[in-house]
């Protein structure tokens, strides 16, 4: 094969993989009513002037699957780690019991579960157009080699469809899983 076929191939399964890492960190975001100390991931604290994520000014724990609980490793720091994860807009109400943050994760209702479920399709339906824009610019690269024979080009061209196919189905396995993740009460 040719290098520059081969370069462009690589190139493009990297796109595709990271189209599915993104969509695999974008599905943490979204939770399905478990509790799970990845859910005030996003949360940035002020910790002495700079932001600062949670998960490196405190210990974040679930003891049970409706519950996250937040210690500070300074207690000074109660104040702004309660803010930080108010100004999140995570919908979590913390309570503050002078020590540690505990925060109640509500049941999702049929409507947020729908509503999420959708919010995953949606995040799905991105990663496919990653892939797919991954396949055209290959597919793109492959047609301008001029030094490649019309064979090796085809052949290369079905080589990413493939791939493309490959990973639409990941992307689809994975919002199955993640959709019967949510929609289970």
């Amino acid at each position: 094969m040719n290098e520059d076929i081969k370069f462009i191939l690589d190139t493009a399964k990297e796109a595709m993989t990271n189209a599915i890492k993104h969509l695999e960190k974008q599905f943490v975001n979204i939770r399905a009513g478990k509790a799970s100390p990845s859910m005030l991931g996003s949360v940035m604290v002020d910790y002495y002037g700079s932001q600062t994520p949670l998960s490196q000014v405190a210990n974040v724990n679930t003891p049970d699957g409706r519950t996250i609980t937040v210690q500070p490793w300074e207690k000074s720091m109660l104040q702004e780690i309660e803010r930080a994860i108010m100004v999140a807009n995570l919908g979590f109400n913390p309570m503050n019991n002078g020590e540690t943050i505990i925060i109640n994760v509500p049941a999702l209702t049929e409507e947020r579960r729908r509503d999420l479920s959708k919010q995953a399709k949606a995040e799905a339906e991105d990663a496919k157009i990653g892939i797919r824009n991954a396949r055209k610019d290959a597919n793109h690269d492959i047609k301008n080699l001029s030094e490649v024979s019309e064979d090796l080009q085809s052949n290369a061209e079905l080589d990413i469809q493939t791939m493309t196919d490959n990973y639409v189905k990941k992307v689809d396995d994975i919002f199955s899983v993640k959709e019967t993740e949510i929609m289970t009460v």
